[in-house]
């Protein structure tokens, strides 16, 4: 078993490890993990199905995952471009989103199915779609200046991969801090052969919303956290989001202007079991700014939150104060409904969008089994309510009783909460304040108790390679990173292909992280047992997280905290390999 790797290299090295590099467009595609180039638009050869890679046979969901296409082509075109979107009660914002819908539609397709997704970009600055939880071709990935250039203002890009595993993902850019905007979207992959019986599906979508509040945007908050240095992530690098200019500032937040420079490829740097206890959830009246000069940097409001706690967080639960949260675009008093009859199976898709916000949600009057955990079936599991991080999602079936019950998300150790409604009867619809008792009962705070059905569970095997990170870095100066070292994008973590890695990551830090991986999924490690399959999974303040992946799809692979202000403030990494 072989020690952690920070290897150093010249981007000469760098492309010449990996057999593909950074075009002179600053594509950076693996050329060697593709069926096609960037002058095809991304569309790669047909081949066979890889092994065990396509799950609605029943068999198991590992193998290699970047499969050609077996299945259906499906097309679709999403636009990013400015809108205004209603949020409830007449409340207008100008922002960012995908066909002029919050959330963006729902894409749907069968686990086999190849997806070519062809996106337009309307914005005034660039920008990518990165696909949350799907194992595709690495040149799919949509990480602007690492497997994709930036698609500009004015351009177009086809996303074209195969969906190897039936589950609930969704899709978001993966430049600056643009998913702190509206553009998402769900992605539902279904099983031909779905075992589970249900007769209604509910897609919940969860978000933190703060754009274009009183005058704010994502880049404004942006800049007050780390108090005016440069962002070190992606799309940010060169002038923390703003072009310097009251004016460009001005034009962005009202979805103009055309500066394509900002935010190209990020600049290089040196190397260098909890208590189920909560506070109280006050509502949060929002900001009325106006747009004037903030403090440290960023213009509009000040958006800093110092007295967020949670236990089932570890103490500091987040530092941006939002002055709004959504279930589905909404309100929660203009909340959606979703209609079904006493009686009914309803399977409920709960994806966290949020940028900063994790979400305690329950079913007032229910309780819910889990059934899926970031796509991933696993044993049945009942709780009264689920603590999801960042980016994570949960399947959960119910049984509908009769009447009107409020599907509740609290923002966890912030102010306010979103809420939707189920009605299978008559009855006045509850106050925006109303908090199920759920909410204070059996709380899942952890995959990690969750256990995979046969079908996701990974081969239990010893690893090949050990990766261990320490998470670092703290809310004073705003200085995440992995082993304190902030992103560089020439170091690269070498793994083999065909190895098992276990990654150890120890978070030293006071503030909790949702980590994501990106391309494969890992399975939670104990001390003798592979737990269930994640993308995304919780680290609690001076805890460790072990997770177990194989090493079975080549490229460049981010790994970073999904809590967007870290990830661009430094706390993200490339583990990189080939076939």
């Amino acid at each position: 078993m072989s020690s952690q790797e920070h290897t150093r290299q010249t981007s000469h090295t760098r492309r010449a490890v990996l057999g593909a590099g950074i075009a002179a467009a600053g594509s950076g595609l693996l050329a060697a993990c593709s069926g096609g180039g960037a002058a095809d638009g991304g569309r790669g050869a047909a081949g066979a199905p890889a092994e065990g890679s396509v799950p609605a046979d029943g068999k198991k969901v590992g193998g290699p995952a970047a499969v050609r296409s077996v299945g259906p082509l499906r097309t679709r075109t999403f636009t990013a471009t400015p809108s205004t979107v209603d949020i409830g009660r007449g409340r207008t914002f100008r922002t960012w989103t995908y066909n002029d819908q919050l959330p963006g539609k729902e894409v749907r397709i069968n686990a086999g199915d190849t997806l070519e997704l062809t996106l337009s970009n309307h914005l005034p600055v660039p920008t990518t779609v990165h696909w949350h939880g799907i194992a595709l071709e690495n040149k799919m990935d949509g990480v602007p200046g690492v497997t994709q250039p930036a698609v500009k203002p004015g351009g177009t890009f086809a996303y074209r991969f195969t969906v190897p595993h039936a589950g609930t993902y969704w899709f978001h850019p993966h430049y600056g801090v643009q998913i702190d905007r509206g553009m998402y979207a769900p992605l539902i992959v279904e099983d031909p052969k779905e075992p589970l019986a249900y007769d209604h599906e509910w897609i919940i979508v969860l978000d933190d919303w703060i754009d274009g509040v009183g005058g704010s945007t994502p880049d404004d908050v942006l800049s007050q956290l780390r108090k005016g240095k440069p962002a070190m992530g992606h799309g940010n690098a060169h002038d923390g989001g703003h072009g310097g200019r009251d004016e460009d500032d001005e034009r962005e937040r009202r979805g103009e202007g055309d500066d394509e420079e900002r935010g190209g490829r990020p600049r290089s740097r040196p190397s260098g079991g909890v208590d189920a206890g909560y506070g109280p959830a006050r509502a949060q009246e929002p900001d009325r700014g106006h747009g004037t000069p903030g403090p440290a940097g960023g213009r509009g409001p000040r958006r800093l939150l110092s007295d967020a706690t949670s236990k089932l967080l570890g103490g500091h639960a987040g530092d941006v104060a939002y002055p709004y949260y959504l279930i589905n675009g909404r309100t929660a008093d203009d909340p959606t409904e979703f209609k079904a009859k006493p009686g009914d199976r309803i399977r409920l898709r709960i994806i966290n969008a949020g940028g900063e916000t994790a979400f305690r949600v329950a079913l007032g009057g229910h309780e819910m089994t889990v059934v899926h955990s970031d796509g991933f079936p696993v044993h049945p599991y009942k709780t009264d309510a689920l603590l999801l991080g960042m980016a994570e999602r949960y399947d959960v079936m119910v049984t509908a009783k009769d009447g009107v019950f409020p599907f509740t998300a609290l923002a966890e150790g912030k102010r306010g909460s979103a809420m939707a409604v189920l009605r299978t009867g008559g009855g006045a619809t509850p106050k925006p304040s109303t908090r199920p008792s759920e909410l204070d009962r059996r709380v899942l705070t952890s995959s990690a108790h969750l256990r995979p059905e046969e079908s996701a569970k990974l081969d239990r095997r010893r690893p090949d390679r050990l990766i261990r990170f320490t998470l670092t870095g703290g809310m004073k100066r705003y200085d995440w990173a992995f082993d304190r070292q902030p992103y560089d994008p020439e170091v690269l973590h070498r793994i083999e292909y065909g190895e098992r890695v276990r990654l150890v990551v120890i978070n030293a830090t006071d503030m909790w992280h949702p980590m994501h991986l990106h391309g494969h999924t890992f399975a939670l490690a104990g001390i003798d047992t592979l737990g269930a399959r994640k993308d995304t999974a919780i680290l609690l303040p001076h805890r460790k997280l072990v997770a177990d992946f194989d090493a079975d799809n080549p490229g460049l692979w981010m790994f970073h905290c999904h809590n967007i202000y870290h990830s661009e403030s430094g706390m993200m990494t490339t583990l990189a390999y080939e076939d």
